[in-house]
């Protein structure tokens, strides 16, 4: 998402020319280190052919998909990257060609990956790890109307007077056309708008084609996905939790029904395992503090409770949706009703404790650090109201956009107990009920 434009815009801050070389499929030593001069058609590595081609000693390196290296009877061209990145080691770089020491010390190395699982632990540590979160929807719309829309204007020959394409239309697209953390699908979907536009100003159209929201759907067909959009109801067993994909964040609504049984807990939804020992912990919260609820302590030897987190076919994991499943149960448990307009988000523990999000494991239903902005984005796009996170997590709101912090309701909570008064309807509060 924009790695390489990043890396380009460094350099030119600094001054430096910039270079970048692909890793990715790289398999043998050679094109990191260098051939020895006893081989046929023998060249010095990537790094000292791109230094040279630069005309540089200090320029800003970027090696583009570390991530992607492969390892086979050639060697580890991973193993060969330490002694690169390594300012200890690397003014005195060997390649094998040159047979000389090279000093890399005044070059600024950047690498890029998608995944962090099949970089090398020894590697990892010779860099600096700086997590870049896809773009919101509003950045998405900023480069649209500022940067894509203008560029395939010029490369399809149009003018601004014969092709407006409006906000609305951009996040039409944006939503319900493209699912992506960068914003390529979306330069893809509005060149397909400009090659029809360009066809009817060839085929004698005359005049302006404006694209708005309503009509973006001649041009691209149906929508390709949705978003979640809060309950028309307050619902008994449901509650909404906020989720963080690599393409943004989004709602979720987590089900929670009681069965005549005996204590059986049934959990699907393709949920992995952290995911699984959260919705346990949930029960044994619920469990251990039944009577302040008024709810029956003994209705683990008599029902069974299923939970079900739609959208079945995507596997989720992460302790985050801990303290949504936790209120989804208490809601059927007590047979009142979850506001359908307070989303939440956040770890229980078995003492109703609610720790922070961000862990690096997570995967859907958790965030790594800086996902809270997304799925903040994702709750005031649903419409809802009233927002439950991690009181620990306060520190990570001031990225959030100003519109979104004034209209909509963030509220910190450290426990279960503060979760519940705020997501369950009035009428089902300790006091409410005592009153009965």
């Amino acid at each position: 998402m924009g790695k390489t434009s990043i890396g380009k815009s460094i350099a030119r801050s600094l001054g430096r020319r910039f270079i970048r070389m692909s890793l990715g499929g790289v398999h043998d030593e050679a094109e990191i280190r260098g051939h020895r001069r006893t081989y046929v058609g023998a060249l010095p590595g990537r790094i000292i052919q791109s230094i040279n081609t630069a005309g540089t000693r200090n320029p800003v390196f970027m090696m583009d998909e570390v991530d992607k290296v492969g390892v086979d009877f050639r060697g580890d061209p991973t193993s060969a990257l330490l002694e690169v990145l390594d300012p200890e080691q690397n003014f005195a770089f060997q390649d094998h060609y040159l047979e000389a020491p090279f000093d890399l010390s005044d070059i600024m190395f950047i690498t890029t990956a998608n995944l962090l699982d099949t970089i090398p632990p020894a590697l990892q540590d010779r860099m600096e790890v700086i997590h870049f979160p896809g773009y919101t929807e509003d950045e998405k719309l900023h480069i649209a109307r500022q940067y894509l829309v203008p560029k395939q204007l010029r490369e399809h020959g149009l003018k601004p007077s014969r092709l407006e394409i409006t906000d609305d239309a951009i996040g039409e697209i944006v939503r319900r056309h493209t699912r992506e953390a960068g914003v390529r699908g979306l330069e893809r979907q509005i060149a397909s708008i400009c090659r029809q536009v360009a066809r009817k100003v060839v085929e004698g159209h005359k005049g302006k084609t404006r694209v708005t929201g309503r009509t973006v759907h001649r041009y691209l067909g149906p929508p390709r996905f949705s978003f979640g959009i809060a309950e028309n109801s307050d619902e008994i067993g449901t509650a909404t939790g906020l989720v963080w994909t690599e393409a943004g964040g989004d709602v979720v609504f987590i089900e929670a029904t009681t069965m005549v049984g005996k204590g059986e807990l049934i959990l699907t939804g393709q949920l992995g395992d952290v995911m699984r020992e959260s919705a346990q912990a949930a029960v044994s919260y619920i469990r251990a503090h039944a009577t302040e609820w008024s709810i029956d302590p003994g209705f683990n030897d008599k029902t069974d409770l299923h939970i079900h987190v739609p959208a079945a076919a995507t596997p989720k994991d992460g302790p985050s949706a801990g303290i949504t499943m936790a209120t989804a149960l208490a809601s059927a448990l007590m047979g009142c009703a979850v506001r359908r307009d307070v989303a939440m988000t956040g770890e229980i523990t078995l003492r109703g404790n609610v720790l922070p999000i961000g862990g690096l494991k997570e995967k859907l239903l958790a965030a790594p650090i800086g996902g809270l902005k997304e799925k903040l984005l994702a709750a005031h796009r649903a419409g809802i109201k009233t927002v439950l996170i991690p009181k620990d997590n306060l520190r990570d709101l001031d990225l959030l956009p100003p519109h979104v912090r004034d209209e909509i309701e963030i509220v910190p909570v450290s426990g279960m107990h503060e979760v519940l008064e705020r997501a369950l309807v009035s009428s089902c509060h300790p006091k409410a009920r005592k009153g009965r």
